[in-house]
């Protein structure tokens, strides 16, 4: 048995990891697209590393992009095993893979029109809404707690992962030349005091072990409250500057939670009196899915259901839907909050936000979570003065900052907790994956002190076998 680490190896995007048995089956752990790692990004999209016509299953943690985004591209060259996932992580995947499809079909039109004017060759999507559409019936819907056979050589149980909405850890018992090994794949792992979500589960003792790491190095924020740091921002950019405060969040998530957050500013009668647009039809289409799955949300929050039957919502806000809603956002001049997709700023509609408010110091840029450098999100954190956008430069004299509070990935000390159910002496061999070099060095030190004497940092296409 092998492993082939095809993403997320030493980054933090395009997670895909390939179990290989002696046997000739192959699975798939996760289909994700990479993002954020500029010119290097669309090569790495477009060569898998391996042949999808021979993986015989795909077993899917959760519906991030960079865990599921290149599932129309893995069927369109030609797989057509399973898609194993959880409920919810099945329908939140099919909603965004169209999103993605769309993004990318509207950016290659964009282009074209350059391209064309320049006489240089047309470009292509990775793939289509019609791909995305045609890989629905790959998937396979497969709940939390329950061993179920994949097939005669391997069972899958998903534990939950607190992450997102049906994010799950992937364990699985292979049975090959008469033993039966035990394979544990983290996913991503979420944060034993996520606003919104349960906890992530104990899980079953693992001969190997797959875990993220992109927090490895850091503890989150904890002296201030998330409401309390968004309500000084604000404060600062639309009551003090009388400018827009812009909000990059991913859709799945990090948006629910900002909604929440301002929902608790409300009731705790601390929230300005402001428009709040929530400007991304597929914030829209995902926080109305995530309010279909309650049994996955933490005690606390079930208690606010008692007396608050929509936690998501509150006056002011405003959901932009069309194209038109979100270009009249630009000639806006009053105050405001404005939320949109992508969390990294590097493609949807807060991109053309950023673009339009960036030189404006009366404005505000707050991220909420990781970005890769190389992205947008990335570059302005890194306090460049001038950043392309759209191919034109633009100097940078919105006041750009952070909220650290909000990640959806555990920390050290969660990543700890996590894998306190595990007797180190009995893991064979723990693989670093999703995460950053030198973060993942500093995090392998962490691990052998607890006693894992075996922590591996993997490279990209890195193969090794599993005794």
């Amino acid at each position: 048995m092998k492993i082939a680490f095809h993403g997320a190896a030493r980054t933090v995007t395009g997670s895909k990891h390939l179990l290989m048995l002696n046997n000739g089956r192959k699975y798939l752990l996760d289909c994700g697209m990479f993002q954020g790692l500029g010119k290097a990004t669309s090569n790495l999209n477009r060569h898998w590393g391996f042949n999808p016509s021979e993986v015989d299953h795909l077993i899917l943690s959760h519906a991030h992009i960079d865990h599921s985004g290149l599932i129309p591209k893995l069927t369109a060259d030609g797989f057509t095993g399973n898609i194993y996932c959880t409920p919810a992580t099945k329908d939140l995947t099919q909603i965004l893979l169209v999103d993605s499809a769309e993004i990318q079909e509207d950016d290659v039109k964009y282009l074209n029109k350059k391209r064309a004017a320049e006489r240089q060759p047309y470009l292509q999507p990775l793939y289509t809404v019609k791909d995305a559409e045609e890989s629905f019936q790959f998937f396979k819907a497969v709940d939390y707690g329950q061993w179920h056979a994949i097939d005669e050589f391997v069972e899958l149980m998903y534990t939950d992962a607190g992450h997102i909405i049906g994010s799950a850890v992937v364990n699985l018992k292979v049975k090959e030349d008469g033993k039966v090994t035990q394979i544990t794949f983290s996913g991503d792992v979420g944060r034993y005091r996520d606003v919104i979500l349960r906890s992530p589960a104990v899980f079953p003792q693992a001969d190997y072990i797959i875990i993220e790491s992109t927090y490895g190095n850091s503890l989150h924020e904890l002296n201030q409250t998330t409401p309390d740091q968004l309500l000084q921002w604000i404060e600062k950019t639309c009551l003090q500057k009388k400018g827009k405060l812009i909000i990059p969040a991913f859709s799945v998530g990090r948006t629910q939670e900002l909604l929440y957050h301002l929902n608790q500013l409300e009731l705790e009668r601390r929230l300005p009196d402001l428009d709040y647009f929530v400007d991304s039809p597929l914030s829209v289409k995902t926080t109305e899915l995530v309010k279909r799955y309650p049994r996955y949300f933490n005690k606390s929050i079930q208690k606010v259901l008692e007396s608050d039957s929509d936690p998501f919502a509150f006056k002011g806000m405003k959901f932009v839907k069309t194209v038109q809603e979100s270009k009249l956002l630009n000639f806006r001049n009053e105050p405001c909050v404005i939320i949109s997709a992508s969390g990294m700023a590097e493609a949807g509609r807060v991109k053309h936000h950023i673009s339009n408010n960036i030189e404006n110091s009366r404005n505000t840029i707050l991220m909420t979570g990781y970005c890769e450098p190389d992205s947008l999100g990335g570059r302005l954190l890194s306090g460049r003065k001038e950043v392309h956008i759209f191919g034109v430069m633009h100097e940078v004299h919105a006041e750009v900052a952070a909220i650290h509070s909000m990640s959806a990935h555990g920390d050290y000390e969660d990543l700890s907790q996590f894998l306190a159910c595990q007797e180190p002496r009995d893991v064979k061999r723990l693989f670093l994956v999703h995460g950053e070099y030198n973060v993942q060095q500093q995090f392998r030190q962490r691990l052998i002190k607890k006693g894992f004497t075996d922590v591996e940092i993997p490279e990209l296409h890195y193969e090794i076998g599993l005794t």
